[in-house]
């Protein structure tokens, strides 16, 4: 599993802080004293996989370089209602400031991480792996990538910068499969760089032209049926790998993997994950 990258984080902390603060909270500056210490707990409302811990640490410890933290449950843990992840001490004003962010992260993180750890589970036995994509929130992709692998999911490309896919809209701006990996191949050729490729197809005939490429390639079967993506892999017959893509659930995952597929790409655990409910409350 890949380490946050602390450069990334911190700024996400203080920008982030910024948005919420400003000028100052005035309502906790105006009413508890500045020198006051409180202690919280954060309560688990709901079935799942915790995630963000380490991030909320952080952020206190932002606010309050004296915060103290005294974790329960680690990132990655299975938790259920009524479970307490954490106790946090330090400066009231600050643990009030850092509570909103840190919740709220949290909360988004634990429900990816949920949510990648039931796909997981629902394809266990098969030789196959469960990619995200790039449908992450703006600015908060190296979290939520970070909370898939929390989960027990892959991370595909990080970005546009780092692997070359070529998709429907490429090949169809290009004039065809061919022209656009000859396009890729001579523009890589020029800059001295080695990228590694996935092509998406729509259908048999833009699978057979990608065979008869004789690359090094992954293949990406866009929306292809069941029976459909089976027979597709026999075609391929491990010239290379095999992904599957496309309106892939949580009640079908299973049934595509079947298919013997290498990998199944799911936007799903991004995009459509719901957060986990978490509440941080202060210990009178």
């Amino acid at each position: 599993m890949s380490t946050l990258d602390r450069y990334k984080l911190d700024r996400f902390i203080i920008e982030a802080l910024h948005e919420d603060i400003q000028g100052g909270d005035h309502t906790s500056q105006s009413c508890i004293p500045a020198d006051q210490i409180s202690r919280a707990r954060l309560l688990v409302k709901d079935d799942g996989i915790i995630s963000g811990v380490a991030i909320a640490e952080r952020i206190f410890k932002y606010l309050d370089p004296e915060s103290s933290i005294d974790i329960k449950l680690n990132d990655g843990s299975p938790v259920k209602y009524g479970d307490e992840a954490f106790y946090v001490s330090c400066r009231s004003q600050a643990l009030l400031m850092g509570e909103r962010l840190a919740l709220n992260t949290m909360q988004r993180l634990s429900g990816i991480s949920t949510l990648s750890r039931a796909f997981a589970e629902e394809t266990k036995g098969y030789d196959v792996t469960i990619l995200d994509t790039r449908k992450t929130t703006p600015l908060l992709r190296f979290l939520e990538k970070w909370a898939v692998e929390i989960g027990g999911c892959s991370n595909y490309r990080d970005g546009l910068y780092d692997r070359i896919m070529i998709k429907d809209n490429h090949v169809d701006a290009a004039g065809g499969i061919t022209k656009a990996v000859e396009r890729v191949q001579a523009y890589l050729s020029e800059r001295n760089k080695k990228l590694e490729m996935t092509i998406e197809v729509r259908n048999f005939t833009e699978l057979k032209e990608v065979l008869a490429l004789n690359m090094d390639v992954r293949v990406m079967l866009d929306n292809f049926e069941i029976d459909n993506t089976y027979k597709a892999v026999q075609i391929v017959d491990k010239k290379f790998e095999v992904e599957a893509s496309g309106g892939i659930e949580l009640n079908n995952v299973r049934s595509v993997a079947a298919t013997g597929v290498d990998f199944i790409s799911v936007g799903a655990l991004t995009h459509s994950a719901q957060c986990l409910d978490l509440s941080l409350k202060i210990m009178k």
